[in-house]
């Protein structure tokens, strides 16, 4: 996940832990309700734990955002999964710089970065895990 102040970007891997695709992005509202709609999505899918970005300072360092999503990884963790914070400092530039490269509209990369900054950041959790 990337969980942003007005979106979360979701993602899903393949059983064999190989490859991210981008999923979903949902509107961020109460988190109540933001919980509800993650779970529905989770029980569609045969999610086994959940990856959610950790946004630190260039310098490794905590900011507010990070415990943001440290708060917000507690609160997932309700839903019974096993839940890990990947650094995910670099996850939206790169995407944003792969979609300008693309030639993506201002407006299309605008609805996609979100779902593809989560899939960036499960890649990347992948990669470390299978290392």
């Amino acid at each position: 996940m990337d969980v942003g102040t007005k979106t979360i970007g979701l993602a899903l891997c393949d059983a064999g832990w190989t490859i991210a695709s981008p999923a979903h992005t949902i509107a961020r509202g109460k988190f109540t309700k933001d919980k509800g709609l993650i779970a529905d999505f989770i029980g569609q899918q045969q999610v086994l734990g959940i990856v959610i970005g950790l946004p630190l300072n260039l310098d490794g360092s905590e900011s507010p955002r990070s415990q943001a999503s440290r708060s917000f990884a507690r609160n997932i963790g309700e839903l019974g999964f096993p839940v890990l914070l990947w650094d995910e400092r670099w996850s939206t530039q790169a995407v944003t710089r792969m979609m300008i490269d693309a030639d993506t509209s201002r407006a299309r990369r605008s609805e996609l970065v979100d779902k593809l900054a989560a899939s960036y950041i499960l890649q990347g959790a992948i990669d470390g895990l299978r290392g």
